[in-house]
């Protein structure tokens, strides 16, 4: 299952590079680093429907289902038809 969060369709990127010495300078590599998503397991209750949704989501997925409620997010994102 790949890490991609169901609200904010976030998932992990490339990272790493040269700093601004290194391109000056000389030629010096390395590495490239995977950066993943802050991903917590949560359980979610949605009181339109009295049911517990449990869910791998981003921290920013958090903050936008207590911003905009459980039921509006959960819909608009297709977890609930």
């Amino acid at each position: 299952m790949a890490k991609i969060c169901p609200i904010t369709k976030k998932c992990s990127i490339m990272g790493g590079g040269y700093s601004n010495a290194t391109r000056a300078t000389q030629f010096n590599p390395t590495g490239k680093v995977r950066k993943q998503v802050n991903f917590q397991k949560k359980r979610i209750y949605v009181p339109e429907l009295k049911k517990t949704f449990v869910l791998n989501i981003s921290t920013r997925g958090i903050k936008t289902i207590q911003k905009n409620g459980a039921f509006a997010t959960l819909k608009k994102a297709g977890i609930i038809k």
